[in-house]
């Protein structure tokens, strides 16, 4: 019974035992189980970063990709528009240059048969020279031949006249001429008829000479246009050279021939019609002339660079000018009846005036006796020269006759506008040398003074504003007469109902 039970109660035991056993094997897999599914779990959380980072790469590189290709596109179509643009100008440059090409092409062709024929007329001049020649003689220098038979050669330059033949034909409009040599054709045949004898030259051997009517033309439309010498050179077909000799000998001519006849002082009977038409205009009596100073600019001279300096033009225009005067008495009609010209710019107007033969003849020889010279408040006060009142708060009385001594200065400033416009050579700096200067502008003031006796019209388009900075003299009142003179004369014209009113 005893060994019953307890082999009942080993076998109790042993059971357990083994129920143990399976517990722990089964807590020992659970145990792994769990470890392998922790440790599975990490790697997929590793895997599903990776996986992340891997599509942010691969997106932002889509996303480079993308705006690279934009650029690319945006690139191709800014060089399609480039070479658009690149094969329109060029296929516009073609076009340009096969016209040029064509309209050289044609003036060669011209110019190969005018030189034929210059060359062949060239060469039978020459032949007729060597005619007249010793035979067997030998002749030598440039171009020279020994008793050979070879024959001397020429050359001369072939240039187009075209533009002055045309000009110089019958039937070439009168506008047209007018406005290339300011003037009308009559009055420029009058001037080729006054300077025929002055200017004209004998042919030669070699070559014809230049004919006079294409000598004053090349002077006149040189000082109308104050154009650079070679283009009047192309105008003209003439060298440059030739055209600058022509124009000096053109304007001494002038100044020779016509200034005696045409610019001069007025004998007595149109002294006495000037005075009627000036005090007609202004109420003032005994006036002969209005009187003014202007500049002409020039280039920097190389002596006496001091004296020619305008200081009033460089400040006011800010530029360094130089500038010779030109000072003038005006009859009403616009005529230039007296010159000064060439003194230095830096000169005041009175201190031009003393030098002048004008001030000379007036104070010595008693040719303004009696009589009135309009001048500016740059002028000082003569027994001769009228002048305004130029110190402050003036009375009632003066401003009235200085409103009427205005209307007598704008007379002068109103030729002077005409003179620059009519001749465009005054308005720049010239080429001209300064020694030559004188005679040129005298050459302007004869040829203006022509075309006022003629009744040439001005367009208005080219008529020039004239503005000359003033200084008043160091001694403005110079004679007590004439300051008492000056103050009946105010006096007069405010009370005899003479002066005008603007000046209230």
């Amino acid at each position: 019974m005893k060994a019953a039970s307890a082999a009942v109660f080993r076998k109790g035991i042993e059971e357990n035992r083994d129920e143990e056993e399976e517990e722990e094997v089964c807590n020992v897999f659970d145990a792994e189980v769990d470890s392998q599914t922790q440790t599975t779990s990490s790697h997929e959380t590793k895997n599903n970063n990776l996986k992340g980072f891997f599509t942010s790469l691969l997106l932002m590189e889509e996303h480079e990709k993308q705006n690279q290709e934009a650029q690319n596109a945006a690139s191709r179509r800014e060089m399609s528009e480039l070479q658009s643009n690149y094969r329109k100008r060029a296929r516009t440059m073609s076009d340009h240059y096969s016209d040029l090409t064509d309209h050289y092409a044609d003036a060669v062709d011209i110019n190969r048969k005018k030189s034929r024929a210059s060359r062949a007329a060239v060469a039978s001049v020459s032949a007729a020279v060597t005619e007249t020649e010793a035979e067997g003689s030998e002749i030598t220098g440039s171009g020279s031949v020994n008793g050979t038979g070879q024959q001397r050669r020429l050359w001369v330059k072939d240039r187009s006249r075209a533009w002055w033949e045309e000009c110089n034909r019958s039937d070439y409009p009168e506008d047209d001429f007018k406005k290339a040599f300011r003037m009308s054709k009559s009055t420029f045949e009058l001037i080729c008829e006054e300077l025929n004898a002055a200017v004209a030259k004998e042919d030669t051997a070699l070559r014809n000479a230049i004919p006079v009517r294409q000598r004053v033309a090349v002077c006149v439309w040189r000082l109308a246009t104050g154009e650079p010498l070679r283009l009047v050179s192309k105008k003209f077909g003439l060298g440059i050279s030739t055209c600058h000799k022509l124009v000096l000998e053109v304007c001494k001519a002038i100044k020779e021939v016509l200034m005696p006849k045409y610019l001069q002082w007025p004998d007595d009977e149109s002294l006495r019609n000037i005075r009627e038409t000036y005090e007609s205009i202004s109420g003032i009596p005994n006036v002969v002339g209005s009187m003014y100073t202007t500049h002409i600019p020039i280039i920097a001279p190389k002596i006496s660079v001091a004296s020619y300096f305008n200081k009033r033009h460089t400040e006011r225009n800010q530029k360094t000018s130089y500038s010779i005067t030109i000072q003038a008495v005006v009859n009403p009609n616009g005529v230039f009846t007296d010159l000064c010209i060439g003194w230095p710019g830096s000169m005041p107007d009175d201190k031009v005036l003393e030098k002048s033969l004008l001030y000379q003849r007036a104070n010595n020889g008693g040719l303004l006796k009696g009589l009135w010279v309009a001048g500016g408040a740059g002028h000082p006060l003569l027994d001769w020269v009228l002048v305004p009142y130029t110190q402050q708060n003036l009375t009632w009385t003066q401003h009235a006759f200085n409103e009427k001594m205005s209307e007598v200065q704008r007379v002068a400033k109103e030729a002077f506008g005409r003179l620059k416009g009519r001749w465009a050579c005054l308005q720049k700096r010239t080429e001209v040398k300064l020694q030559d200067l004188p005679t040129v502008l005298g050459a302007c003031c004869v040829l203006h003074n022509i075309c006022e006796i003629r009744g040439e019209r001005m367009e208005p388009e080219l008529m020039v504003e004239v503005v000359d900075d003033v200084v008043l003299p160091e001694n403005a009142l110079r004679s007590v007469n004439a300051m008492k003179a000056r103050d009946t004369i105010s006096h007069n014209l405010l009370h005899h109902g003479l002066a005008g009113t603007s000046f209230l």
